[in-house]
């Protein structure tokens, strides 16, 4: 726990830098919210043998990157248009063509194109999933669920971060299901998120901004010094993260038409 003050804390954090999907700065600041299973080698035994690989929401393509030797044909998808030349930096040494990809509904790329498709957090729009994947071909998601340091908001007097509606291995699951996609591995926790100071709570809240979509440190100063004062006093600052993975498999087959709404 840093013996610093709330405005040297909240001015550090509101300074760091927060290109690319790195939460390098949260080192030692924060501890948890991994989930028992390993993401990044559930990943490297997919694509180990894959000839098409597409990396959806890449960030700045930190994990991506972690991930090599990459198949010979690899893509990379970015919303966030800040992002996409962090991506193209780091992956086109690499080989990996970045696309733009504004539409979180939509992949930029043509049917049945991708052997192996990963999702680390990002959007999840499963007839596109359906509609991009080969035959036989997998998609890897480890998804943020709706729970996801619930207690932060409940700590600053926020509106909960998602109020339209649940997002959890149950409703994800049924999405690709509807899809024509066949669920092969299933798995959900809640595992414990640990913040040591405020100036990382504030960090993170800039960095995940759909968890508090109007967060300011001026907007809600008041909670944010009480919080300082209690993390003071309690030297941490648990919370919970909602994590859930899925593995599932695009069968042969056209896809079925999508449900009338």
């Amino acid at each position: 726990m840093t013996t610093a003050g709330y405005d040297e804390l909240v001015a550090a954090a509101m300074a760091a830098p927060t290109e690319g999907w790195d939460f390098g700065w949260l080192s030692g600041r924060v501890e948890g919210s991994e989930p028992s299973w390993s993401y990044p080698d559930i990943a490297r035994a997919h694509i180990a043998t894959t000839e098409r690989l597409l990396d959806v929401d890449t960030g700045g393509g930190e994990l991506l990157a972690s991930l090599q030797p990459l198949p010979r044909h690899t893509w990379a998808t970015e919303g966030w248009s800040p992002n996409v030349a962090v991506a193209r930096d780091r992956l086109g040494p690499l080989g990996v063509t970045v696309v733009p990809a504004p539409d979180r509904e939509k992949l930029p790329l043509p049917d049945g194109s991708i052997d192996v498709m990963l999702n680390r957090h990002g959007s999840l729009a499963a007839h596109e999933v359906r509609r991009t994947l080969r035959p036989g071909g997998i998609l890897l998601t480890q998804q943020v669920g709706s729970e996801d340091c619930a207690e932060l908001n409940e700590a600053l007097g926020a509106p909960p971060a998602h109020t339209s509606g649940s997002w959890t291995l149950r409703t994800a699951g049924e999405a690709l299901s509807a899809a024509g996609l066949r669920l092969t591995r299933t798995e959900e926790e809640y595992p414990v998120l640990t913040f040591y100071d405020i100036g990382a709570v504030v960090y993170h809240l800039r960095l995940v901004a759909w968890q508090i979509p109007d967060f300011s440190p001026g907007r809600y100063e008041s909670a944010l010094r009480n919080l300082h004062q209690r993390m003071c006093d309690e030297e941490r600052l648990d919370v919970h993260a909602h994590r859930f993975l899925i593995v599932a498999e695009q069968p042969d087959g056209p896809a079925p038409a999508p449900a009338c709404p």
